[in-house]
């Protein structure tokens, strides 16, 4: 993608970095890209663009990640500062609701990736009439969650309170991402995302690994690897009055597909599942070509 300016929007004493295309459009509607765990706002680098030949589209860099503020992160039963921050889906949730009310301010589609999905629904639920929909791509089923257990073998409920005590320790989840914070680490992971390895250059490894060089990177990790019970997805839809629409990478390594179909099949605002075959955890960045056709088209019916 062409080079977009970065602006800041200060949200209680942080700092969130977004960008734009197409702003000044008087089109009804604008889009908002919220970006998955470890990722950030260019990492739409491949749809961006296309999509503000619609309508005017932002993407925005949630806390802990990319150029906005990484705080301390404060985990459950530690005390509050102005220094620290709860990284959870409420407190993303809330991001993107003051961004859209403060910055965008017209009617809103969200669009998310993975645990931006959760963080689209979140923030849909209280935006109400102002969101007109939320696209779901790849949207994190948080196997991890307590809630999940009850569909775990048993050996995992057993260790579940041992591997809280462990995650909790600053000192392991910072020598974890030490090792994580590596370019051919990084580039591993993504061939496993990417399972066709589609637009795996140079540029992407770059745009994740820059932001784990930055002072705090290490603190959304540390506090996103201790959400042990926070929303499922299947909740928040629950009685949510608004248009939902999923499009899925049918060989995602982490959210499988089978339970993507199930929510299709039984949770009534979803209102289509578009699957991108040979695809995996980031279609929207693997395979565009095929992804941004469908997005438009779902922005069109948003208006």
């Amino acid at each position: 993608m062409k080079s977009v300016r970065t602006h800041f929007f200060n949200w209680n004493g942080l700092k969130v970095a977004w960008q734009a295309k197409g702003a000044d459009s008087q089109y009804p509607l604008a889009t908002l890209l919220i970006h998955g765990f470890g990722a950030n706002k260019d990492h739409w680098r491949n749809n961006q663009n296309v999509l503000a030949s619609i309508a005017p589209c932002y993407a925005i860099d949630l806390i802990g990640f990319g150029q906005s503020s990484q705080p301390t992160s404060r985990l459950i039963g530690e005390e509050k500062t102005q220094k620290n921050f709860f990284y959870n889906f409420d407190n993303w949730g809330q991001q993107i609701i003051d961004f859209s009310n403060l910055i965008i301010d017209r009617p809103v589609l969200l669009i998310g990736n993975s645990i931006g999905g959760v963080i689209a629904l979140k923030a849909a639920k209280v935006l109400g009439k102002k969101c007109k929909g939320v696209i779901l791509i790849n949207c994190a089923q948080r196997l991890m969650d307590d809630k999940q257990l009850i569909h775990q073998p048993e050996w995992q409920r057993t260790i579940r309170p041992f591997l809280k005590i462990i995650t909790r320790q600053r000192w392991i989840t910072k020598s974890l991402f030490k090792n994580a914070a590596k370019p051919s680490f990084i580039q591993k992971v993504l061939k496993t995302a990417y399972p066709t390895s589609n637009n795996i250059d140079q540029e992407l490894i770059n745009l994740l690994y820059k932001p784990t060089k930055r002072s705090g990177a290490h603190e959304a990790f540390h506090g996103f690897i201790n959400i042990f019970n926070d929303y499922l997805a299947p909740e928040l839809m629950n009685n949510l009055e608004l248009p939902v629409h999923m499009i899925w990478g049918e060989k995602d390594p982490w959210e499988p597909l089978d339970e993507a179909e199930k929510w299709f099949n039984t949770i009534t605002c979803i209102k289509s599942l578009e699957i991108i075959k040979d695809s995996g955890h980031c279609p929207h960045d693997e395979n565009p070509e095929k992804v941004n056709p469908l997005l438009m088209k779902l922005i069109q019916l948003a208006t």
